[in-house]
């Protein structure tokens, strides 16, 4: 059986690096991204290629490259993806559309750019990786919750518009997980004086335990193994505690007032 060619972006750490040395050891072609690769000179875990998911050219430029040695592109995963944390009021707005740039505009640039090799092979899966934080707007993390959100929805507009051409498209949502997402969070400053001094500050601290706290970015590889080896992949996945994938559930079935009660006193707001 010929090998399948898997594209990670940001698989030069954290999830991305889970994903592609899983699937590696699996008997699959990994090509990782990474915006510069000077900056992993010994990388030996898989192929990485440097890819920028805000700058279209750097993309085109990655697939040619990973098309000159390889004849299709089985599989993207869209994993780049970069927190950002604060009271909507006091983020700075530009902070607010490079968040965005990256965890949604950035998912869009690689799908189109791997389309028209799918439509071509007339087969491919694109699985996006989003956040259980996507589900719900969640106090001080609501740019992230807009923006995974966003990519979750737009998600379900592409299946239903690919569905001729043999491709597959879906979300897999993570809980926490233990990864090195909080050092290159987008953090607004906790301010003295500011009317979030306190509330913002104690949120923060318990965003930070429950990453360091989080899974083993394993657990995600596992999930995302089995989406590939699925034939007809569902339109959403999650990933995480039972808590964290039970919370989407009492989302759905409890009244809006209850479940902000609910997720006020699990920040203690």
């Amino acid at each position: 059986m010929e090998q399948k060619v898997v594209l990670i972006t940001g698989g030069s750490s954290g999830i991305g690096k889970a994903i592609g040395v899983y699937l590696k050891s699996k008997g699959f072609k990994v090509y990782g991204t990474t915006r510069n690769l000077k900056n992993y000179p010994d990388f030996e875990a898989f192929d990485l290629l440097e890819l920028d998911v805000c700058k279209p050219e750097t993309i085109q430029k990655a697939i040619t490259t990973l098309l000159a040695q390889e004849k299709n592109i089985d599989v993207l995963i869209n994993n780049a993806g970069v927190g950002i944390t604060g009271p909507v009021e006091e983020t700075p707005h530009e902070e607010i559309l490079k968040n965005f740039d990256t965890n949604f505009h950035g998912p869009l640039h690689m799908i189109k750019a791997v389309l028209p090799q799918m439509r071509k092979q007339e087969s491919g899966l694109v699985i996006n990786i989003t956040s259980i934080a996507g589900y719900m707007g969640l106090p001080y993390r609501g740019i992230y919750s807009a923006s995974k959100g966003a990519l979750e929805i737009v998600t379900e507009a592409i299946r239903m518009e690919i569905k001729d051409f043999g491709i597959r498209i879906t979300n897999l949502a993570p809980g926490d997980f233990a990864t090195n997402i909080a050092s290159g969070r987008y953090h607004t400053p906790v301010t003295a004086g500011s009317p979030y001094e306190v509330p913002y500050g104690q949120t923060l601290a318990t965003i930070d335990t429950h990453v360091d706290s989080g899974g083993d970015p394993i657990d995600v590889a596992k999930a995302v193994y089995e989406i590939i080896t699925t034939t007809t992949p569902k339109v959403h996945y999650k990933v995480g505690t039972w808590l964290q994938k039970f919370s989407i559930t009492l989302k759905k079935i409890l009244p809006d007032k209850l479940y902000e009660k609910m997720l006020l006193n699990h920040y203690k707001l």
